[in-house]
């Protein structure tokens, strides 16, 4: 009777049109009608299976269901129920039909379709990771009459979905700062929920390797800071298998490898040693591709690894190497010009060939393995054998090429969440732009892509602030519609959600920076500050709030890191020992504050052009006044903590810079609303001081000053 009135349900609600717009889901599904019905959740659902539904997916629906939840109350924590016969007669069902279990790892269907009525819910897929992906969605439905209420509800829907690619990654990179397994698994659970389904494990590079091995036991511990044992990685591949995602290890060949000859020097070539390497720069050093033992260790090793990780992929790197190295080893230029190594003038060695020639030997022992190697844009060669996936960092211009040449292919360049980039900056790359100049079958090569988040300046503290929400747009590009970018605003509407909803996943994006804001306003002993802070009584349980937290927050809102890789050149050498606790690090990726500033520019903006003031114009005012004001006032109420604090002061330039930046928006703001053009001198003026606030300071710049440019004509 339950399914009968599920599908009775559907069949009223697809008389239903798009009576309103789509809620907060994240990607974007591919259709979803809204009914004008809802499920109220005062009962925990019950989920019904079909006969031979497997355990994954039976824990699968026990976790949403535990998120699904009513919220108690006083009563003790109802348990949610996956028992049929044993269900109370209030009780909506949840019912999950799917065909067979799904192998992510060859690509099987993802396809899902989810009916909400008001009697309960019915989950149909063609495969298990269908019903993985249905359960996501439906985290994400319910909703509140009001903000705080705990009484939530499932708006009636009718959502139809599939991927736009098969392959939508993430990048962990542990090895310039070990992640814990806990943290690799709250980002499991983060990519879950924005649909993800490959987790990139970067598990070796100069600094150090990442994982046990039992052959060659120096790998791991010859660099130190940490590794996984053999039993880490089975906890994380299971962790990842029960969310449906695809663990691809990457151990980095032939350069990023100077932690492999700190251990073995034999895989050096003759005329060269390596102490252990904890700098960021790339040190362009390679293994000797020429001597058979090199050969004889990668397949002992990877035949090791192949054995630990599953996946029928494997990466193999062969990233930042100019092959300079290798031409200034004599046996090396000798071994090239035997084998005829040269340029198209005949006489210059090409390094490109020798590279080419390693990873044929690399694809070779990966191939014994049953493995499909992956590697980086720059092992793109004329003689790569077709079957190796390429991964394009660099540009558009290696995927593309890749894919003429026969090679599967992905996308990371746009992707780097390392390089702070805005959101909206990486949901406007596309593998697969309309104007992209492939044929129907080179199209089908675009696989994907994948978000890069390297470790250089994201220890496990600050990880998931520089990953999430970011991380969730390049989701969206790569799961939803191509035409999905073309509102921007509601994508992050939509993330702004998004990311309330990790912080019940239990990732920290928000919760790791603002312990570091505490711990940096925390106000030093009263005779530096020349007063005594307010005291507390000893028996409350909760914490003082720090003197300076609330206004040293107000600077954090709006500073951002610096872009690009500019953090590398800026007058501080970092390690992997360098603590990662300034302002920059608590300071988010994209700052929301300073993007909302924007975006009410240009509506006022737009607002002064109209012919008429829209009704609103006069609160937006208020309310920026209001802002711009409190940003005025920062800089003097931060002077104490900068001059007590050897930490904080070198942000001081950014807090007075901002101070300036408020005063040129105050101005124009009065004569906009005069009608007053702006004088020369001031246009001068303001020109010079916003050129100035826009100079970085303690490795971060001030998110407002372009927006202010704009708001001031100065663009």
């Amino acid at each position: 009777m339950r399914i009968y009135l599920l599908i009775v349900g559907a069949v009223f609600l697809g008389r239903l049109g798009v009576a309103q717009p789509l809620n907060a889901l994240l990607p974007k599904p591919a259709e979803i009608r809204w009914g004008g019905g809802r499920l109220v959740l005062q009962a925990p659902l019950v989920a019904a299976f079909e006969p031979g539904a497997s355990p994954l997916v039976r824990a699968a629906v026990q976790r949403t269901l535990a998120r699904l939840a009513p919220q108690p109350t006083n009563s003790p924590t109802r348990q949610p129920t996956t028992s049929p016969t044993r269900q109370p007669a209030n009780s909506p069902g949840l019912q999950i039909r799917y065909g067979h279990e799904g192998r992510p790892e060859a690509f099987d269907e993802e396809r899902y379709s989810l009916r909400v009525t008001p009697v309960g819910v019915l989950i149909d897929a063609p495969t298990s990771l269908g019903v993985l992906r249905a359960l996501a969605t439906l985290e994400q439905l319910p909703a509140a009459e009001k903000a705080g209420k705990k009484q939530r509800f499932l708006p009636e829907a009718d959502i139809r979905d599939a991927p736009r690619f098969a392959w939508r990654g993430l990048l962990l990179d542990p090895v310039r700062h070990f992640l814990p397994v806990a943290v690799i698994k709250r980002n499991l659970d983060g990519m879950a929920a924005a649909k993800l389904n490959v987790l990139h494990w970067h598990l070796s590079d100069d600094q150090g390797f990442r994982v046990e091995s039992r052959l060659f036991p120096l790998l791991h511990t010859a660099s130190g800071g940490g590794y996984y044992t053999a039993a880490d990685v089975r906890e994380v591949l299971a962790y990842a298998a029960a969310r449906g995602i695809r663990v691809l290890p990457e151990f980095d060949v032939p350069s990023h490898t100077t932690a492999w000859m700190v251990a073995y020097p034999r895989l050096a070539t003759p005329d060269t040693t390596y102490r252990p390497y904890l700098g960021w720069r790339t040190t362009n050093v390679g293994l000797d591709p020429t001597r058979e033992t090199t050969y004889t260790f990668l397949d002992s090793l990877l035949t090791e690894m192949s054995g630990l990780f599953p996946d029928p992929y494997f990466h193999a790197g062969g990233d930042e190497f100019n092959g300079k190295q290798w031409l200034r080893s004599p046996p090396v230029a000798d071994f090239m010009r035997a084998r005829a190594m040269f340029k198209a003038d005949g006489k210059t060695l090409d390094p490109h060939q020798l590279h080419t020639y390693f990873n044929r030997r690399v694809l070779a022992i990966l191939q014994r393995q049953g493995k499909t190697m992956v590697g980086w844009d720059e092992i793109l060669g004329p003689d790569l054998p077709a079957p190796v996936v390429i991964q394009s960092w660099r540009g558009k211009k290696g995927l593309t090429e890749a894919a003429r040449q026969g090679h599967p292919a992905l996308l990371s360049h746009g992707y780097y969440l390392d390089l702070n980039h805005s959101a909206a900056a990486a949901y406007a790359a596309d593998p697969l732009p309309p104007d992209a100049a492939l044929d129907a079958a080179q199209r089908a090569r675009i696989r994907g892509g994948e978000a890069a988040m390297w470790g250089e300046f994201a220890d496990s503290v600050v990880l998931e602030s520089r990953v999430w929400p970011r991380a969730a747009a390049v989701a969206e590009r790569l799961w939803s519609a191509r035409e999905t970018t073309q509102d921007v605003p509601d994508m992050y509407r939509r993330l702004s959600v998004f990311s309330a909803q990790l912080e019940g996943l239990g990732l920290r994006h928000r919760a790791a920076p603002a312990a570091l804001l505490v711990a940096l306003a925390t106000p030093p002993p009263p005779d530096t500050l020349g007063y005594a802070p307010p005291a507390f009584p000893r028996k409350t349980r909760k914490l003082p709030t720090p003197v300076f937290l609330l206004p040293l927050n107000d600077l954090a809102a709006v500073i951002e890191p610096v872009k690009g890789y500019k953090r590398h050149f800026q007058g501080m050498t970092y390690t992997s020992q360098t603590p990662l606790t300034r302002l920059v690090d608590a300071a988010p990726a994209e700052a929301e504050t300073a993007r909302r500033y924007g975006a009410t520019v240009d509506s006022l903006l737009a607002g002064f052009a109209a012919p008429a003031r829209p009704p609103g114009l006069a609160r937006q005012l208020r309310r920026l006044r209001q802002q711009l004001a409190r940003w005025q006032a920062l800089d003097a109420q931060l002077q104490p903590l900068f001059a007590a604090s050897e930490s904080v002061r070198e942000y001081a330039p950014l807090a007075a810079g901002l101070a300036a930046v408020a005063t040129v928006a105050l101005e124009h703001l009065a004569q906009l609303e005069t009608g007053t053009p702006p004088p020369p001198p001031w246009l001068a003026a303001a020109r010079v001081t916003l050129d100035a606030a826009q100079k970085p300071a303690g490795q971060a710049e001030l998110a407002v000053v372009r927006a202010t440019r704009r708001l001031a004509g100065l663009l």
